[in-house]
């Protein structure tokens, strides 16, 4: 059985149709309103934007896009086969100079080192022993020839002894033969002892430079595995920010393997990227225009690069302020590069109006009223156009949007 609704009910949705049709009709007294007031060829002053034509000077400029990045960063790379045992610090983290990074497995780098230096030590131990044979050999050839010696003199005392009692007829011509052989004989082995002498120095002389080059050679292989192993600490070598650190632990790492990046945050550089329609227009040296967090910095292209990628151009910038606070790694900016520069021409901001170009219609607003008006522009700086023709220092023209009247010869600017 049907119940009849509360009165009540039935009053509340008859005031909720009401007030939409309300809400729909005054929407639709704006619109026919808006509509009217461009059928009738008027605009409110607070609905557009002018600007003044004004006489100065104009750089013109190519548009790009830009990215911060630090000036200098760090590559750590491994200096020899590990393992990762921990990572110490993650990205982002603040480094100051000898901060561990990465903690390594250097077991078989260190078990590598020690036997380099018990090699070393086993070296010096020889070269010890070499100097100590010597020695030993020099000693013994220098008995044998002061022994030499004194039988040298004894023999050539026999010799002249006998040469004396030849003349006198004493000693028979056989025997002071005898003696002048023995004397000769002896002076032969003399002669051969030191020349021994003489060779042994020589030969311990070489011997002993092998192994003083043999222990140079492992005293070089020794610093050299310190300093990979103090590499292998990974250190950071620099104040600075951690923005990049291998990041699996009982990893591998290969020699030459990059384990870590560090950047020093208190200089910057912008990498900019420019239409390789532009790309002969570019080159090293030439002035730019950087707008990050609101301020203009300025700066000149340091470096082209030679390849041009997906039709993009990069440059790097230098800027003048590298450490200005505005600068953010990774910040996205826009870059302007200058071409070129013209004084005391006519200039007109920037708007909604145009992109460039030769050839817009602008409106140019005179008395109550703004005329459409055929203008060419020239180059295009960063804030403003060159005007060829068709405006004069002065003029007041509409820089906003004006495609609702834009069909229009005329509109009429209301109060």
């Amino acid at each position: 059985m049907d119940r009849e609704i509360d009165p009540q009910i039935l009053r509340r949705r008859r005031a909720t149709r009401v007030g939409f049709g309300l809400l729909a009709g005054g929407a639709a007294i704006g619109l026919l309103a808006g509509a009217s007031s461009l059928l009738r060829g008027s605009i409110s002053r607070e609905t557009i934007t002018t600007a003044r034509v004004k006489r100065g000077r104009i750089e013109a400029t190519i548009q790009a896009t830009g990215l911060v990045l630090p000036e200098i960063e760090r590559v750590l790379s491994s200096p020899l086969d590990a393992r990762i045992v921990r990572v110490l610090r993650r990205p982002g983290a603040p480094l100051e100079k000898g901060d561990p990074i990465l903690e390594l497995d250097l077991n078989e780098p260190t078990l590598a080192l020690e036997r380099l230096k018990q090699d070393l030590a086993l070296k010096e131990n020889q070269q010890a022993r070499t100097r100590l044979d010597l020695e030993s050999t020099r000693s013994a050839l220098s008995g044998q020839i002061e022994i030499k010696k004194l039988e040298l003199q004894n023999l050539e005392g026999i010799t002249a002894r006998d040469k004396r009692l030849a003349t006198e007829g004493l000693v028979s011509a056989e025997e002071l033969r005898l003696s002048q052989l023995n004397e000769a004989r002896a002076g032969v082995e003399l002669r051969q002892l030191q020349e021994s002498e003489q060779i042994a120095e020589r030969a311990t002389a070489t011997q002993v430079h092998g192994l003083d080059l043999e222990r140079g050679q492992l005293q070089r292989e020794q610093r050299e595995a310190e300093r990979q192993i103090e590499l292998a600490t990974t250190r950071s070598d620099r104040k600075g920010v951690l923005t990049w650190v291998a990041p699996e632990e009982g990893a591998t790492v290969r020699k030459g393997d990059v384990l870590a990046r560090i950047a020093d945050l208190t200089a910057y550089r912008v990498e900019a990227s420019v239409s390789d329609a532009h790309a002969e227009k570019v080159v090293s040296g030439m002035p730019v225009h950087v707008s990050a967090g609101g301020r203009m910095l300025s700066g000149a292209v340091s470096r082209v690069l030679p390849t041009i990628n997906n039709g993009v151009v990069t440059v790097d910038v230098r800027l003048d302020a590298p450490a200005a606070p505005e600068l953010r790694p990774n910040l996205r900016v826009d870059v302007w590069l200058v071409t070129g520069s013209t004084a005391d021409v006519l200039t007109l901001q920037r708007g909604a109006f145009v992109t460039g170009g030769a050839g817009p219609e602008l409106f140019i607003v005179r008395g109550g009223e703004a005329v459409r008006t055929p203008v060419i522009l020239g180059a295009a700086g960063i804030d403003s156009f060159e005007v060829v023709s068709g405006l004069a220092e002065g003029d007041e023209v509409i820089v906003s949007d004006t495609s609702m009247f834009q069909h229009r010869k005329s509109v009429r600017i209301r109060p």
